[in-house]
């Protein structure tokens, strides 16, 4: 087959899986769903992990990738392509020093560098950087935009895959062979990296440390609309060259990189997302300039919804889920415990549709996850994609002003306390701030496209379809 795993390869369940009738069922993945093993696979799979060492297991591990529920660990060395086989593409404007610091960092052996500078004012800059790194040089005399440097390079690179670096990251030590495992698969045809921060003072900075929007956290994951990891950025990324076909659409400024995830996804190819490579960024920490950039990120929503329906949503919720939002953001004692009655009410629905022996346990825990995660949605739709609406509540009402006061406090208190681990974290105060500013910004931005596209596509929850027990 043609995307058969090569003999070798071992993956491992996703860590938020869960199995129950002892392996024959499994829940999770991206969207999330139940698979059905059979007993001698469930034995296969005895421990978590499962090798490919016949048709049966690598049809066995496929099964697993495509959903989700598992994730690549080992791959045969044979089968990962060499370092060699990349092209390093570099777009870059105005920013010598960050591409002089970035070519220093690549490693030895590359099919390629190449360099786009997309209409720099110190062209000679550029251009001393680019031959001290042995990169070939290419020009653009007046700035077309990151989409269409990104496309020169790709359309001029030589080799199966290429590798997209931005002027303002650094790879750490290490950072492409985790990327070049991954293809090992024949069926990936993209891999993204974990995006860091590259350093910096400040209250900005240490926020942006741990809660950049470029860093999609620290668990491997299939990139799926609609998921977890729904996307990944061209800040840092390796394509399969004749899978991305003509590259980036040049007509965007902003978000060219989920459209072509989004592309990507939609013509049948699997992207992944790889934790274990790390690239630094070098984060905007001036307040100002900060707070626009996370703006100008919330204006790709528009157009993307334009292109793609529903794959870009504030919201994605089922039909108790939604419920239970709404009756959440009432605020009144009456109202809490009607969601609690909704949410009981949709256990009970789903344990009648489980085949597991104990339905009713198993469906529990998976609509008390599924709260959990409407919460964390409803949440974050008051203060970030709904601020306006949430503002105009506020002006007229005590009831919905207490309300959106607590969320606020309260959603950000606990995204504070679940970074308690990372090193560098602002304290409380500047932390709530920073988040509430980032949530203003994006919503902004997000309102906005949406005005100036006319379109309500990126103010539009989806639904996940019918309330049914997955299929695999």
């Amino acid at each position: 087959m043609e995307d058969a795993l090569p003999y070798g390869t071992r993956v491992a369940l996703d860590r938020h899986a869960l199995a129950v009738d002892d392996g024959t069922a499994l829940f999770g993945g991206a969207p999330p769903r139940m698979l059905r093993l059979s007993a001698a696979a469930a034995a296969r799979l005895r421990g978590g992990t499962v090798e490919v060492d016949d048709p049966v297991s690598a049809a066995l591990a496929r099964r697993l990738l495509d959903a989700g529920i598992a994730h690549p660990v080992d791959q045969p060395a044979a089968a990962v392509p060499p370092v060699s086989d990349v092209t390093v593409v570099v777009p870059v404007k105005d920013r010598v020093d960050g591409l002089a610091r970035l070519v220093d960092a690549l490693p030895a052996g590359l099919g390629a560098t190449i360099v786009v500078d997309d209409g720099s004012t110190d062209a000679a800059g550029i251009r001393a950087v680019a031959e001290r790194a042995g990169a070939l040089l290419l020009r653009h005399a007046a700035s077309k935009g990151p989409a269409a440097a990104r496309n020169a390079g790709l359309a001029a690179a030589q080799t199966p895959l290429v590798a997209f670096l931005d002027s303002d990251v650094v790879p750490l030590p290490g950072w492409l062979e985790p990327l070049l495992a991954r293809f090992a698969d024949p069926a990936v045809a993209l891999v993204a990296p974990r995006i860091v921060a590259l350093g910096g003072d400040g209250w900005l900075a240490r926020y942006e440390a741990v809660r950049s929007s470029l860093d999609l956290g620290a668990d491997p994951a299939l990139v799926v609309p609609k998921s977890r990891v729904a996307y990944v950025p061209s800040a840092a990324m390796v394509v399969r060259r004749d899978a991305a076909g003509a590259g980036f659409d040049e007509r965007m400024h902003v978000a060219e990189d989920v459209d072509l995830v989004l592309r990507l996804h939609a013509a049948g190819r699997r992207l992944r997302y790889e934790p274990a490579s790390r690239v630094a960024h070098d984060h905007r920490t001036g307040l100002r300039e900060w707070w626009l950039r996370k703006a100008y990120y919330g204006t790709g929503a528009a157009p993307l919804s334009l292109r793609h329906p529903g794959s870009v949503p504030p919201m994605v919720l089922n039909t108790w889920s939604a419920a239970v939002a709404v009756l959440l953001l009432r605020g009144r004692p009456w109202s809490v415990f009607a969601a609690v009655a909704v949410a009981a009410g949709a256990t009970e629905q789903l344990a009648r549709k489980l085949p597991v022996r104990e339905p009713r346990r198993t469906a529990a825990r998976l609509i008390g996850l599924g709260a959990v995660g409407t919460v964390m949605q409803t949440s974050d739709a008051v203060t970030r994609h709904y601020w306006p609406l949430s503002l105009v509540a506020a002006l007229v009402s005590r009831r919905a002003r207490r309300t959106v006061a607590v969320i606020a406090v309260a959603e950000g208190t606990l995204d504070w306390w679940r970074k308690r681990h990372d090193p560098g974290r602002p304290g409380l105060p500047a932390y709530l701030l920073a988040r509430r500013l980032d949530d203003l910004a994006y919503g902004a931005g997000l309102w906005w496209g949406a005005l100036r596209h006319r379109t309500l596509g990126p103010l539009r929850p989806v639904g996940t379809g019918p309330d049914r027990s997955p299929d695999a």
